[in-house]
């Protein structure tokens, strides 16, 4: 199973983006998901996770601004991103697990908000 993200560019403050990570190469159900962010200079923290019973985890600092979910029939998880702010900028990467299988990364992809 190999990971496919997508959705970072640039936008400005206030602005939404979609991420998405899709698994391919596999029929494997994908059973959970999330995305950490890494600024420069700062340490990689947890955004947001969506766990095997459905429960979503999200960091305090994008509570009410950022929603994760997952499309069954794509193997995709979703990181929908509203009201974003410069502090938002970072470097996305997401993670999947596959149903059975150990958890799989996928690449980075930049998020650039503009003040």
């Amino acid at each position: 199973v190999q990971l496919q993200a997508s959705g970072g560019g640039l936008v400005q403050a206030g602005g939404s983006l979609t991420l998405s990570c899709a698994a391919y190469g596999s029929t494997v159900s994908i059973v959970a998901g999330g995305w950490y962010r890494q600024a420069p200079g700062k340490q990689r923290e947890m955004v947001a996770m969506l766990r095997s019973d459905g429960v979503t985890n999200y960091a305090h600092s994008v509570q009410g601004r950022f929603s994760i979910s997952k499309d069954n029939a794509k193997n995709t998880v979703y990181l929908q991103m509203n009201n974003l702010k410069p502090e938002d900028t970072a470097v996305y990467t997401c993670w999947l697990v596959p149903d059975g299988e150990r958890s799989i990364w996928g690449q980075g992809t930049q998020v650039t908000v503009s003040s």
